[in-house]
């Protein structure tokens, strides 16, 4: 049996194998030789008396051998009966993947571009030009963690099992460090290759995938779905995985037209707030450089304002802000870095609790989509008090927190830009209020967090989707169409790329028992 342990290292001895294995050869009471394998389980820094790196190791002694990783058991599925996936992020390419494996042929329906295409129309974002409302950093292949960072953070097994999602990320070109890493995170550089090659894995397989089909309505005879119309193309299935992700405002009101049942459910809002990393690193660490064994510093911040949760929200050190809308008419943010997070700036999302209660003025109107209409009247209002085009609103965090306006602003990494704004005058009170809270709260706890170095940048609005999308809990059905199952974020089921992966991956597994218990009809 293989010996796990745990070394506590300086950021040093942990980055050079011929000092850690000795030492982990001597804690197991063998000589470095007789080590066939040191395979890292586990890697984490602790900064909070000491700087440490913990570096938790699985030794396969001698004639050990590690079990065999995951792999995909893909069959052809040419000829197969069709499944219809719609949305090609994590969830429906995962749902695919295990959709081959059961013997099923996916056939993958996404409103955008291939990976590759999306980069010249994020390209004309970036320079703040048009926004294509299909490919842009949320809509086309590969969803809205290809461009945004790809961090994988979630550890849950509430469900189902990451590891197999890591291993098929690993397969397609994922740095091994995914396996281990406290905080895993593949970088917006190197996804979309990794992207790209799972969507030919597919394809070999006799998988279909269909770009530039925006699902305008379900094809549902006798209370079954059998498959979706896009436009004037309509694509036929045996079932429909209905993967569409936070941002799909038009399949919402699609769905809620054709009196689909819908729920409103709690979500976020807020800013992101942005410092020098060098900055985060100094509060971090305590040291006056990280110098050269230590990734740019990372943080997690809760708080509680007035009984309302204020957080963090996909930290990215060592990263860019980047424009997030899917229209013209809004101003969205969010964060990326890439592998080497070697950006200047450090950013994260700082958001508040949204309930019920905020959006209750909007119930009578709008029913379930109250939450989703609150939503886009703040980023609406974010898009009026911006500059031209994609110039985001922002304020110092000092001026913020203390109400005034800010008359020049710091650099950002921004690419469109920023132009100043006091945002507590068009934010809903809730919002500014737990907002300033919240800084005021992260400042104490983080000394030099609260900085005129600092500013906020608006709006970081789509952190999970306002609308859930019901399904029955054994069955992972829709309730009221037979055949329908609704998987990942947009369905309001996950909240990162690894746990709608996961989503994905069981809805694909809860349509194959459907049709097997239906004899595949």
């Amino acid at each position: 049996m293989p010996k796990e342990l745990t070394l506590t290292l300086t950021p040093e001895q942990a980055a050079r194998q011929e000092v850690y294995i000795p030492l982990a050869a001597r804690m197991v009471g063998v000589q470095p030789g007789q080590i066939a394998l040191a395979r890292i389980v586990r890697r984490s820094i602790d900064a909070r008396r000491k700087l440490q790196v913990l570096l938790t190791l699985e030794l396969f002694i001698d004639d050990e051998r590690p079990p065999e990783p995951v792999r995909l058991e893909l069959r052809p599925v040419d000829h197969a009966a069709p499944v219809v996936v719609v949305g090609c992020g994590p969830a429906g390419l995962f749902a695919a993947l295990r959709l081959i494996e059961e013997g099923y042929k996916p056939i993958l329906v996404e409103r955008g571009k291939e990976v590759g295409a999306r980069k010249t129309d994020i390209a004309a974002i970036n320079r703040n030009g048009q926004v294509d409302p299909d490919s842009n950093y949320a809509f086309g292949e590969g969803g809205a963690g290809a461009f945004s960072d790809g961090k994988l953070f979630t550890r849950s097994k509430k469900r189902g099992d990451h590891h197999r999602a890591l291993h098929i990320l690993l397969q397609h070109g994922a740095d091994p460090s995914i396996l281990y890493d406290a905080h895993p995170h593949v970088g917006t550089d190197r996804l979309p290759g990794i992207i790209a090659r799972i969507r030919q894995t597919i394809i070999e397989a006799g998988g279909e995938v269909c770009f530039g089909q925006r699902v305008t309505d379900l094809i549902v005879k006798d209370g079954r779905c059998l498959g979706v119309i896009c436009g004037d193309t309509t694509i036929e299935g045996r079932a429909v995985i209905l993967a569409t992700g936070h941002s799909a405002d038009d399949i919402y009101m699609m769905l809620h037209r054709r009196g689909v049942p819908l729920q409103a459910k709690p979500f976020a809002m807020g800013v992101r707030v942005e410092h020098p990393q060098t900055l985060i690193d100094t509060i971090q660490y305590r040291l006056p450089s990280r110098g050269d064994h230590l990734p740019a510093a990372t943080y997690q911040l809760v708080a509680q304002v007035g009984g309302r949760g204020v957080y963090s929200f996909c930290m990215c050190p060592g990263g860019h802000i980047v424009p997030a809308m899917t229209s013209a008419s809004e101003s969205v943010v969010n964060g990326m870095s890439t592998s080497g997070r070697n950006s200047l700036f450090a950013n994260a999302g700082i958001v508040a609790e949204i309930r019920p209660a905020d959006w209750a003025h909007l119930d009578g109107q709008h029913g379930p989509l109250a939450g989703l209409v609150l939503r886009q009247q703040f980023e609406q209002a974010a898009r009026e008090h911006g500059g031209a085009a994609q110039i985001a609103p922002a304020q110092r965090l000092t001026d913020f927190v203390a109400g005034r306006p800010s008359s020049a602003l710091p650099r950002t990494s921004y690419p469109p830009g920023v132009a100043p704004s006091q945002m507590e005058q068009w934010m809903p009170p809730f919002i500014s209020e737990a907002l300033r809270g919240g800084f005021v709260d992260f400042g104490r706890r983080m000394r030099g967090f609260l900085t005129d170095q600092a500013q906020i940048v608006g709006v970081e609005s789509r952190t999970s989707s306002p609308v859930r999308i019901p399904r029955d809990g054994a069955s992972l059905m829709h309730p009221a169409i037979e055949g329908l199952f609704p998987s990942g974020e947009g369905a309001g089921y996950a909240g990162g790329i690894i746990s709608a992966a996961v989503d994905g991956d069981r809805s694909a597994l809860a349509t194959a028992r459907y049709l097997k218990a239906h004899n595949n009809k």
